[in-house]
């Protein structure tokens, strides 16, 4: 077994070089990196423009994400880090720690590299913090741009490292906040009407449009393709640069799909305000755990029960009324009023008044993010969207939401800065755009919003758009990652090979690594396949499935 599954982490590495290479040797700097210090670029202060020698970097003494910031992720580039423990998925909102090693681990096998650090104002309270980094060597003529997690407000060190070992030039920002001095809250906005553009787009706009000035610059040449990943929160910078700047990139991945942000927010505030409302509905860890197993029994496989997760959570028609107490209340069942909770959970946030779902529940299986109903705080992230972006009012309490008239407001207030439409993405995919959606089956955001969204994008830009996506759902992957699930893929290599191809992606192979070592190869179809178990072999071994079609339920 063990030497299947190092063949097929062999092949996925292929497919990595592959992407890295795509260039050749790439294009070699024309001027040095410390005349860059001198280039005029508009609203733009350039405060660092350094050769750092292989092996040399060192990131900010003291630095160290606060607990509700997300680091770039380890490994290959994409965004946020996993926010689930190996065991399963976290409480929904749970705030992800460092990376193994910090930021910038690993710094002695970094290449040398420019750095370019700057700070860009585009009015009077205007603060934006990016850095650019390009190899001395190598290049691939190719720009990555890293997206934020949990509220932004850092620089991802460790996404720029990832990106240079592989060729390409990076950049990233802040979002136009200092996570370090303001704890990562969003009271920054508040009365400042440009940081929250700064915010919601055009820090990362901004930052790509400097980027490539100076990439252009160092090597005389600009890049010929550019790709953003980002995940949960960056994933709508990623929506957003796709919808509102579709000359940025042509190539956006995204995963745990937040558009529009403030609605996904709303599903995470919910459980907790079920629970205010009704006490009855609460649960213990214990009682989640419970339901969790019986939704696994209720829709089990020979791979969902060697998996620890469910292969179709979309086929699953687990009904929590199963576990009803056939007498007084038990440890080991649920009473009415709990049975109610965890189907409203189930089904998601609805408006009071008109009965409109606000945004799709969990899947079975994700019961992960349950753990409000046990009487936990709702989302960090969330409350600071509705507080001090939605309302601007510190003083705002989430106990009082109103699933109407704050969702409006939501609506109102966001609508025209965070949330993009498919009417939007047009122009991008007319330019020839390539867009990447990504998500796991046991994550609180369910993979069903991706789907709704790519029907109405088929609506709306047409059945063409088909050939311009892909969708990833990965079984038993958490937030961006973690769970049992084969959650380490490389996006970022894929959607190179794709634009230098012209080739979509139809799977991509993915690995569960744990103690640094692959324990599991599966591969990750593109929807709607999706990958089936030919009968015999290693379940953990990718050679023994295949992708193929499903039915969906209800089709």
């Amino acid at each position: 077994m063990l030497v299947q599954i190092l063949r097929s982490f062999a092949a996925g590495m292929g497919t990595l070089l592959l992407g890295m290479t795509a260039y050749g040797q790439g294009a070699a700097p024309v001027v040095s990196c410390e005349s860059l210090g001198q280039m005029a670029l508009s609203n733009t202060t350039i405060t660092m423009a350094k050769t750092v020698e292989a092996g040399t970097f060192e990131a900010p003494k003291g630095f160290q994400p606060p607990s509700n910031v997300q680091p770039a992720s380890p490994g290959a580039p994409g965004g946020a880090a996993p926010s689930s423990a190996q065991g399963g998925p976290p409480p929904s909102g749970s705030p992800a720690g460092p990376p193994p090693g910090g930021p910038g681990s690993d710094v002695k096998s970094l290449p040398a590299f420019c750095r370019i650090a700057a700070t860009l104002s585009f009015a009077s309270d205007s603060v934006i913090k990016i850095e650019v980094w390009m190899p001395l060597s190598n290049w691939n003529e190719k720009l990555y741009g890293i997206g934020s997690g949990g509220t932004a407000g850092d620089i991802k060190y460790q996404g720029l490292g990832d990106a240079i070992r592989q060729g390409y030039a990076g950049v990233t920002t802040d979002a136009g906040h200092d996570a370090f001095t303001d704890n990562g809250k969003l009271g920054f906005v508040i009365g400042h009407p440009e940081r929250l553009k700064d915010y919601a787009y055009r820090a990362n706009h901004e930052m790509t449009v400097k980027a490539k000035a100076l990439i252009t610059a160092f090597y005389g040449v600009g890049p010929k393709h550019a790709i953003f990943s980002g995940c949960s929160l960056g994933s709508m910078q990623a929506i957003n640069e796709a919808g509102r700047f579709p000359e940025d990139y042509d190539g956006v991945i995204a995963g745990a799909l937040m558009n529009p942000i403030a609605r996904f927010n709303a599903a995470q505030i919910w459980p907790a305000i079920l629970v205010l409302k009704d006490p009855a509905k609460k649960l213990t860890t214990e009682k989640i755990a419970m339901i969790h197993e019986a939704a696994l029994k209720a829709c089990a496989t020979p791979v969902s029960e060697h998996d620890g997760a469910l292969e179709e959570p979309d086929r699953c028609h687990f009904d929590p009324a199963i576990l009803l107490c056939k007498g007084d209340d038990a440890p080991n069942c649920l009473t009415a009023p709990q049975i109610e909770g965890v189907k409203q959970v189930y089904a998601g946030p609805v408006n009071p008044r008109t009965g409109e779902k606000i945004f799709v529940g969990p899947a079975p299986g994700a019961e992960g993010g349950f753990a409000q109903l046990t009487g936990s705080r709702p989302s960090y992230a969330a409350i600071e969207i509705f507080q001090n972006v939605v309302h601007q009012d510190p003083n705002w309490d989430w106990k009082t939401m109103d699933f109407d008239n704050d969702i409006a407001l939501a609506d109102k207030v966001l609508g025209p800065l965070m949330y993009v439409t498919p009417e939007q993405l047009k122009p991008f995919f007319a330019r020839g755009g390539k867009l990447m959606l990504y998500d796991g089956w046991i994550d609180y955001h369910n993979p069903e919003n991706v789907r709704l969204f790519y029907q109405d994008l088929q609506k709306t830009v047409g059945p063409q758009v088909k050939d311009s996506i892909r969708i990833f759902n990965v079984p038993g992957m958490g937030h961006c990652g973690g769970g049992v699930g084969c959650d380490t893929f490389d996006k970022v290599g894929t959607m190179s090979q794709w634009q230098d191809t012209g080739k979509a992606p139809e799977q991509i192979n993915g690995s569960k690594v744990v103690g640094g070592k692959v324990v599991r190869t599966r591969p990750l179809c593109a929807y709607p396949k999706m990958a089936r178990y030919k009968g015999t072999g290693d379940m953990d071994d990718t050679t023994n499935f295949v992708c193929a079609e499903k039915q969906l339920a209800g089709k």
